[in-house]
Formats: C-alpha cells, structure tokens, sequence
C-alpha cells in the first residue's frame, strides 16, 4: 500500500457565511456553507466510548451552490451501521481524481480513532487521520462560537434565549463536554486551552445505572422516562430531615434537595416497588447537579463567569439544561450563567472537520496544567491521618466535611466560629440507598463486605477501554484511569452483574466524587487543612481509605486529611483532638447538625421535577404529622448516639490496653 493521502488535495473548509438552516428548534439542523463545493464530500468522525459521531458535507436539497454541514450517530458497539452509512451516502468519493478508495484518509478523533482504525481499513479500505481529542472539541467549540449565529443559547425558567457571544468577547471561558465521562478544558483562544481537570461521573454513568434500575435500552429513552418521574419519591430532602417548622424557623426551602436516593435507606421497597420514570428522574436530577457543582467551583477557581457546556449526553433536552443552569445560578448567587450550544454532541467531529486543509501540521497548543491533574484512579496509598499533626493552637482555619445521608462542608475559622460554605446531595444516602437497590442489601456494613470481594473493573469505563493500552499520554491519562464510573454496563439485566462488583464500583465512584469536591473548596477557601467526620466515613476502614487517597491525589500531599471518628481520639504524634479543642462542640451537637447538612439546590421548580399536592398546600402539613416526624428523627437520634458512646467506649479500652 502507497502513502496514505488526503485525496481532496488539502483543501480547506469554507466557513464564511455559515449559518444553521431548517427548523431552528429541531436537533442538529445542518449548517449552511454558502462558499463551500459541495462536488466532493468531506467526512469526519468523533469515535468516543460510547457513541459515534460522524459530520460530513452534502449538497443542499433543492440544488444550488454551496453545501450543508451534516450530522449522524451511532452506537459505538453497532459500527458495522457506521460503514454501512459511510458506503450508502457515497462519502468515499474523491472528487473524482480517483477511482481506488486504497489511500484515501478520514478524518478522526476521539480514543475509537486509535483502537478500531484497522476496522476502518478492513471493512472500507481507509485510513485513519487520527486527531487529538481535545484539541478537536475545543476547535469544534469554537468554530460553532465564532462562525455560527444562534449557536449558543441558555436555557433558564423554561426560556430559551441567544447568548450575546461575539469573538470580542468570547474568551477565556470554560468548556466543560460532557461525555462518558466529564472534561473540563479552560480555553483562551483559537490555538490556546488547557484541560482543568474532569470527573468520572458523567454520561456514561448516568446511562449505565439507568439500564440496571430501569431496563431502558437507549439513552434517549432514559431522558423520556425521566420527564414522566418525580424524584421526590426516592430524594431526601430538607423538610424530611429537619422538619417543616423548623426550615420556616431558619427561613429555608423545605424542598432543598439533601441526599439523591436517600429515602431509599429507610424504606422496605425493592427495585421492582419503584416506578423507573421516578428512578430515571432521580438519577438526572443527582448527576446534572453534581457535574454543574464542579463545573461552578472549577470556575470559581479560575475567575471564569460563563460556562458552556456541550457533549453527546446533553441530546437538547430540556430537562438536563435546566438542571445545570439552575445549579449554577443557584451556587454562584446569580454571578455565572450556564450556555449550551447547538450541536452539543458533534464538537470533536467539527473540528476534526476543520481540519481539512490544514497543511501545517500543527495541533492546538495543550497548555497543561501545573496546578490541577485530572481525575487518576490509581493514585497511591495513604493513611487516614496526617503525618504531620498540628497542635491546639494554630489547627485553625480547616474545612470539616461532615458526610451523612448528604455532605455538608463548614469552615471553622476559630472556637465557636464557622459557616458552612456548600455541600453535595451525592453522600452517605446515596451510597446505601443505590447499594440496596443494586444489591439489596440491608445494611452499609454488608455493603462495605460486598464491596471488598468486588472488582469496579468489571462495570467502570477505564481510559485504555477507550484509547487502548497506551491510555491518552497527551494529557497524563494512564489506561487504568477511570473515565466513566458504570460506563462499561451494556445489560439492562441486573442478574447479568455481580453484587460485589456494583458495590465496587459505588463505593469507588462517590468516595472519590466527595474527595474531589472537597479539595475543590478547600483550594477555593485557602485551606490546606480537612477533617472527616459522619456515619458514613469514619470507623470504615475502606472508606476512609479511598477518600485519603483521593486526597492525596488531587492535593499532591498538600493538604492533611484527618477523621474524626470519636468525640476524642488521638492523633498519629499523640495529640488529642475532641470538639472542643477544636471549637466545634456546639456545632457537633445533633441539633445543629442537622441544621447546617443543607446542601444542594431547589429542586421541584422544573417540569419533570413536579411538586406533590401536599408540598404545594403547605397547611396539609398539620402539627400532628410534624410531631411524628421529630419522634422518630428523636428515635433514630437516640440509637446513633448510643451507638457511638458504644464505639467510644470499645476505643478507650483498647487505649487503656495498649498503654499497660
């Protein structure tokens, strides 16, 4: 075989004049290119993890000149239908310079580009000019942004309005793409971006509990049941943990959302008791929350006010746009705004388009990040507790995490002196309440036993699935990274899977979710100090562990993680920490607590979130039914007390062991 060449001479796409065409309303319309031949077709595709994306150039239908920017997909697992595509639109053809198909190359990107390159060339005779992907969406991004009219939007309160963008005003802004998993990439110019950081927890994990706990077999599917849904059914929320007369006392909305799947814990329904539209409503609501969350404190980090967000698991709906935009006008106090893009999904195809006619063999210039690292699952070990332990009298300012059926984060700044700063509805509930309707089992200790005969690898998207052995070195992405935690779930049968390994991948997924939120405040609030304490955490071993070393990873060992597991206990060198010497006993008392585990944003503002009758009619809530709820919060209450005093107990008998 010859040296592969572009057979369309290196001619560039025309952009000027570009402007979206048809029915402004349907998804991804084509885009018309009025100074573009339309004699030989340009292809491109974006071969992701989950989905592949192909843009290509046609004809417009009516005849005359110019061409349309057209757009498919497909399921990555069904990629005999992408060549079957390829061959019936004729996109092989060469501008009919030649006859053989033997040299000709397709423009590619995305980790597919690498592991199926030899498919291509089998089945179509073709090679593969494979692309960076990052520099790809970022290209895509910025060619919808600064060539296209109408492109971005924003989409609050149900309103969908044009985003004032102009190239004048277009940068530095963040990128965050929403695939399999998340990429958060801050871009300062056509040539110039850096990849911030990113998460696990993305598309392909919404998508992948989504076929365990409802069967469906298509994303699309997935985001129709969830319009039908009430999330209320499995959320905990404010009013369930506090009680309606005392969110009126603090002036709070009874409807804050505080722990995804939490009422799950306390319930004795099965998998099969829930409805799937609630379960799929649930599932939206809990992960386009917590992506806007780190998307506003990456901002927040970086002095970014606009951030547009795009990527395959967006699809235009409206449910998903107005989740993040709320979350982030909610979080950031109305000082960001949340903008979506036209073609959300197509941003790596587009640019890999773009490429056409680029002779000078240059990619974008990735300007990699000194201060941030993304997401690495195979960060090193650490203990629970800092080496390095600092006295009474300079532990102040630290952030104390307090993670129960939510996570709430407070700053102490001195004795009787803090503010909670934010907190995260993915906790303790989440964890337990998914366990048990995964694995229906009955308790967070049998969880955690689970969990440990369990291998996430059997369920977890890793980036060599994606890319292959060689992991994506550009930007420090080893194989063994995790790029989408349950985004390897192909079954919709939950008997497919093992218990163990669902448990696995659970306690992989939120423990490390919670370590990176919490660096994140923590660097946004210039602490180098964070403590650990809840239910949830302390006295598990595996917990801790995987918390520590997600700690460990994103500060670089910068800042100490310690768990407060006791009222006293002691520190590695013998210093003796209780909430008094460090000024939190007021605020470890349980009614105080509970008033400050408030954590996420509204929820039941939103079409697909309804309110029930009883919330909308706040005087059926009677005084009786309030009484009720503060017995049994008493109840539950008095039986983790004695349960600690238990455990406290246990520990200084084993001090007073270890000491004779």
């Amino acid at each position: 075989m010859g040296e592969a060449m572009d057979c369309r001479g290196g001619r560039a796409v025309d952009l000027s004049g570009a402007e979206i065409r048809g029915d402004l309303e349907a998804r991804n319309p084509p885009i018309f290119l009025p100074r573009q031949p339309a004699a030989a077709p340009l292809v491109a595709l974006d071969i992701g993890g989950t989905l592949i994306k192909l843009v290509y150039t046609a004809s417009c239908e009516g005849g005359g000149g110019g061409a349309e920017l057209r757009f498919a997909k497909f399921e990555r697992r069904r990629l005999h239908e992408c060549f079957d595509f390829i061959r019936a639109k004729g996109l092989l053809g060469c501008n009919g310079t030649r006859s053989s198909k033997e040299n000709v190359q397709l423009k590619a990107t995305g980790g597919g580009a690498y592991k199926f390159a030899d498919d291509f060339r089998e089945k179509l005779g073709v090679c593969l000019d494979k692309l960076d992907e990052m520099d790809s969406v970022v290209s895509g991004a910025n060619f919808l942004l600064q060539n296209v009219p109408g492109a971005a939007f924003t989409h609050m309160n149900g309103q969908r309005n044009p985003a004032d963008v102009s190239p004048n005003n277009l940068f530095p802004y963040l990128l965050v793409n929403i695939g399999s998993g998340v990429s958060i990439l801050k871009v300062t110019g056509n040539r110039k971006f850096e990849r911030v950081t990113g998460t696990h927890i993305g598309g392909g994990t919404m998508f992948g509990l989504a076929k365990l706990l409802t069967g469906c077999k298509s994303y699309d599917e997935f985001l129709q049941l969830s319009q039908k849904g009430d999330n209320f059914v499995l959320d905990l929320i404010v009013k369930d943990i506090c009680g309606e007369l005392v969110c009126q006392k603090q002036g709070l909305s009874t409807s804050t959302l505080a722990s995804s799947f939490g009422k799950v814990i306390t319930s004795k329904k099965r998998l099969t008791d829930y409805k799937p539209e609630d379960l799929a409503s649930t599932l939206l609501s809990a992960f386009t929350y917590n992506i806007a969350q780190i998307a506003f404190l990456v901002a927040s980090l970086l002095g970014l006010r606009r951030v547009f967000f795009g990527g395959s698991y967006i699809r235009g709906h409206k449910s998903t746009m107005e989740n993040i935009s709320f979350a982030i006008d909610f979080w950031s106090q109305s000082q960001m705004q949340a903008v979506f893009l036209r073609h959300e999904g197509y941003l790596g195809a587009l640019g890999a388009l773009m490429s056409y006619g680029d002779l000078s063999g240059e990619n974008l210039t990735v300007e990699e990040s000194k201060e941030k690292e993304p997401h690495h699952e195979s960060a090193a070990p650490v203990d629970g507790t800092s080496s390095d332990e600092e006295n009474d009298g300079n532990i102040f300012p630290y952030l104390l995490v307090n993670i129960g059926s939510g996570v709430s984060m407070i700053e102490v700044i001195g004795k009787g002196k803090f503010e909670r700063i934010i907190g995260s509805h993915l906790g303790g509930g989440t964890i337990l309440g998914l366990a048990r309707l995964l694995t229906g089992c009955s308790s967070y200790e049998e969880f955690l036993e689970l969990s440990q005969r369990g291998n996430n690898l059997s369920v977890d998207l890793t980036v060599g699935d994606i890319y292959g052995d060689e992991g994506y070195p550009k930007i420090g992405l080893p194989a063994s990274t995790t790029a989408a935690s349950f985004g390897k779930v192909n079954s919709s049968k939950l008997s497919d899977y093992k218990m163990e390994d669902l448990a696995a991948a659970l306690l992989n997924s939120f423990t490390y979710n919670i370590g990176q939120i919490a660096y994140f405040v923590a660097n946004l609030s210039g602490l180098k100090r964070i403590f650990f304490r809840g239910a949830y955490v302390c006295g598990h071993e595996k917990t801790m562990d995987k918390i520590s070393r997600s700690l460990k990873y994103w500060s670089k060992g910068e800042v100490q993680t310690t768990f407060l597991c006791h009222e006293g206990f002691l520190g590695t060198l013998g210093a003796f920490w209780s909430y008094e010497n460090m000024g939190i006993d007021s605020l470890a008392a349980h009614e105080v607590i509970r008033e400050v585990l408030l954590g996420a944003p509204y929820t039941g503002q939103f079409p697909s979130l309804p309110v029930t009758e009883q919330q909308e009619n706040g005087e059926n809530n009677t005084l009786e039914g309030e009484i009720e709820c503060l017995r049994n919060n008493n109840a539950a209450l008095k039986a983790e007390v004695e349960r600690l005093q238990r455990e406290n107990a246990e520990l200084r008998a084993k001090l007073q062991g270890a000491t004779l």
